[in-house]
């Protein structure tokens, strides 16, 4: 058949169960791939009709394929799930999306099934199970700190270390910070409130106080590395891009035998006072041919949250470089 020629393709979905789960509330996902190809797209009962070019009819209908056997596994669709397919289908990655679900990492504390998303956060995941030292550097809502997390949580659970050590540059840790009301503890808190509600999650908030108690889970600013050996432990750095490069050496130099370190930050945003280097930076720049260091540069493709997420990366992202 000619790709140039004009075809007609008819859809048949199992039932109007299915059919509802692959159009989309009032047919949002229709409307996503009627925006994405074109074709035209018209929907009734269980019947999807695409008229169009054979070869764009020939990817809607692979894209269609593909979102009915993830539905078939169990997977229930959301509009995330349809725009990545499509992202994945332009770079030719379609098969791949499929094994994304083969794997259930963990469930939450509330039930709630916990998986990669996307090629790129496997990959992270696939990184921190091989290696000691993993470097996960990306955007805002891909993911880094809260899969580390969640990859701690079992590592402790299942023995493989004995305790897990959460940890951020307190960047604001300067004047600003002594203005805060309570101790030294209460003052750090809220800066480290995002490491806390990963760990409330999949933990529980009963079972973290518990972790917290006997010492098996610690969560402090940086400084309170300085001078130690972590031995035994999973070690997260959050928002690494605002250490400084002797901080990122102090904090890669505690690294003890049976331990693990996971190191993620984003260098789009550098909260660091004007002319301080990020240590983050210079780290991909020294350590990128150390064997057994490996970095995961995620993309804005891998932004799980609300699509607007990905468009103001995008926008911020273009603005720079034109500044520039």
């Amino acid at each position: 058949m000619d790709e140039n020629s004009m075809v007609s393709q008819k859809i048949l979905l199992r039932d109007n169960e299915e059919a509802r789960a692959i159009f989309g509330p009032q047919d949002a996902y229709v409307r996503l791939l009627d925006q994405a190809f074109p074709c035209t797209l018209i929907n009734r009962g269980n019947e999807l009709s695409v008229q169009g070019m054979a070869t764009d009819v020939g990817q809607v209908v692979e894209l269609v394929e593909v979102c009915k056997q993830l539905l078939r596994k169990g997977h229930q669709l959301s509009e995330r799930d349809v725009q990545y397919a499509l992202e994945l289908q332009k770079k030719g990655d379609l098969a791949h999306l499929l094994d994304l679900y083969q794997e259930d990492l963990a469930q939450s504390f509330k039930g709630k099934t916990i998986r990669v998303k996307t090629l790129g956060q496997r990959a992270y995941v696939d990184a921190i199970r091989k290696r000691d030292i993993v470097f996960g550097v990306g955007p805002a809502g891909t993911g880094k700190t809260y899969l580390a997390v969640v990859l701690a949580h079992l590592a402790l659970k299942h023995g493989q270390v004995k305790r897990i050590v959460l940890t951020r540059p307190a960047v604001e840790a300067g004047e600003n910070l002594g203005f805060l009301p309570g101790d030294l503890q209460e003052k750090v808190d809220p800066y480290l409130r995002p490491l806390y509600d990963a760990l409330h999650d999949v933990m529980g908030s009963e079972h973290l106080a518990r972790s917290m108690e006997r010492g098996s889970v610690e969560v402090a600013p940086l400084a309170y590395m300085r001078g130690r050996t972590l031995e035994d432990a999973f070690v997260i750095l959050d928002e690494a891009q605002n250490t400084t490069p002797e901080q990122m050496k102090m904090f890669l130099t505690r690294l003890g035998f049976g331990s693990k370190m996971v190191i993620t930050g984003d260098i789009t945003q550098i909260d660091l006072p004007r002319g301080k280097r990020s240590g983050l930076r210079e780290a991909m720049r020294i350590l990128s041919d150390v064997d057994g260091v490996e970095f995961v540069l995620l993309e804005e493709s891998d932004v799980i949250r609300h699509q607007l997420v990905q468009k103001i990366i995008r926008a911020y992202a273009k603005d720079e470089v034109e500044r520039e």
